[in-house]
């Protein structure tokens, strides 16, 4: 980047930082972007006329309400919610709802952004938006959840709809939740539409959606791996997690022959040394999605394994890393201890996990690093197929989805590849996404004009 590419990002910087003060994960993505985009744009008077960067950095609306609800001792509870709807310029928003104490306006904003820039990717007509609220679902019953989300869903029913704005899960929100908020939009609306992805098969949900992150995000890596003539094969792979992408990118490196060492959960990581196995991680399967566990209860069963409490995993020596827990859990610490062990590859299952000086590590030791909005896209690629089965009031079988979503992901990797490839033939895919990504929202507002 010339310094007057710099000096115009700071500029550009300095505005974002002062609209949306105290949104340190917001600005952090919009700068991990811009800082791309800038040098893209340098010689596009059209984008710098229509001041394309600066609109697409400023939600189209932020949606924010008051959720009450009563728990099983009937007392009043009161939460609040929210509904990102960034940018709507190639689809209906299109992105998921977390539930978490963490929540805030700031973290959907950053999400919402990033979404955007993800659902172009995977070359689906879907915009970007979040939603969720700071209501934390761990340790309520599920009469408090049902009741929870019911309240929820009597505000946010107005601000959606198949052709408007589509939610799906996200932290927090399963199946289960996914049901409960279905179920009042139905009972509201009196009408049944795929207004909602994530839903069980019963009622208009679609195969392979379960596994799509995480299988999407180990096709990705092996895109990854294939153009520097490597494989999945025999490689050893740290995964923080252990919900839903974390196990089924384990079980998809495991299907490629790779060697599976560590899972995680926010009390700390287990390690391994013999390999996480089929048959261990269906056992992890069970203890969280059913009985509700924590990750150190695998120790208990298979005694050669080690808890590390309050820690992560990014010290165990590894091939490829995956981080697919939450934002910003890979630092500049984590990533040079990564480098220093000998990590080749990084493919990130959850948003944003690796932090801005993180990123820069991987990508000054030309590490082959996966950013989130291209790695992780294919749990909203099938979400976007979700949405066209149920206008057809069909349902495909997992063959043909599987198909699909290896596919996108290999479409994914190559638009990347397009706009990050350096002279000497290796990829900076944080460049590749965020170009490739702006390119197709940028020029389809350039098409509406102005507003």
């Amino acid at each position: 980047m010339s310094k007057s590419d710099h000096a115009d990002l700071e500029k550009f910087m300095q505005g974002v930082e002062k609209r949306n003060q105290g949104q340190t994960e917001f600005i952090q993505a919009v700068r991990e972007v811009a800082q791309d985009v800038f040098g893209f744009i340098q010689d596009k008077d059209d984008y710098h006329e229509a001041q394309i960067l600066r609109r697409i950095a400023e939600p189209d609306r932020v949606i924010s309400f008051r959720v009450c609800w009563e728990d099983d001792k009937h007392n009043i509870r009161v939460q609040r919610g929210w509904r990102v709807q960034n940018n709507n310029a190639i689809g209906p928003y299109k992105g998921g709802l977390r539930f978490d104490a963490s929540v805030n306006e700031s973290i959907l904003k950053f999400l919402a952004f990033e979404q955007t820039f993800k659902n172009s990717l995977t070359g689906l007509p879907m915009g970007g938006g979040k939603g969720g609220s700071n209501f934390n679902p761990k340790g309520k019953s599920d009469s408090e959840v049902m009741r929870f989300c019911q309240s929820f869903m009597t505000e946010l029913y107005r601000h959606i709809g198949p052709d408007t704005d589509v939610p799906a899960g996200d932290i927090g929100v399963g199946s289960r939740e996914i049901g409960y908020l279905f179920g009042q939009y139905k009972r509201i609306t009196n009408r049944w539409e795929g207004v909602l992805t994530g839903k069980q098969l019963e009622y208009g949900g679609s195969q392979m959606r379960p596994e799509a992150t995480g299988y999407g995000a180990v096709y990705f890596l092996e895109n990854m791996l294939k153009h520097q003539g490597g494989s999945i094969e025999g490689k050893t792979a740290v995964i923080s997690g252990s919900g839903n992408v974390a196990t089924h990118a384990a079980e998809m490196i495991l299907s490629k022959g790779g060697i599976v060492l560590t899972l995680s959960d926010s009390d700390g990581f287990i390690h391994d040394k013999d390999g996480i196995t089929q048959e261990k991680l269906d056992w992890v399967k069970e203890l969280k999605q059913v009985k509700r566990g924590r990750i150190k209860e695998y120790c208990d069963e298979f005694k050669g394994a080690k808890f590390h409490k309050d820690k992560k995993p990014w010290d165990v020596s590894c091939d490829v890393a995956m981080p697919c827990a939450t934002q910003n859990e890979l630092d500049e610490k984590d990533a040079k201890k990564l480098v220093e062990n000998g990590v080749i590859a990084v493919a990130e299952g959850a948003n944003m996990p690796t932090t801005l000086d993180g990123v820069h590590v991987f990508q000054d030791a030309q590490i082959m690093y996966g950013p989130g909005k291209a790695a992780n896209a294919g749990g909203v690629a099938v979400s976007g197929l979700e949405i066209s089965q149920n206008a057809e009031r069909i349902s495909w079988d997992a063959e043909k989805l599987e198909t699909l979503l290896n596919d996108i992901m290999q479409d994914i990797h190559e638009r990347c590849v397009e706009y990050g490839e350096r002279e000497d033939g290796s990829v900076d895919y944080v460049k590749g996404a965020n170009i490739a990504g702006f390119k197709k929202v940028a020029d389809a507002m350039l098409a509406f004009g102005v507003g």
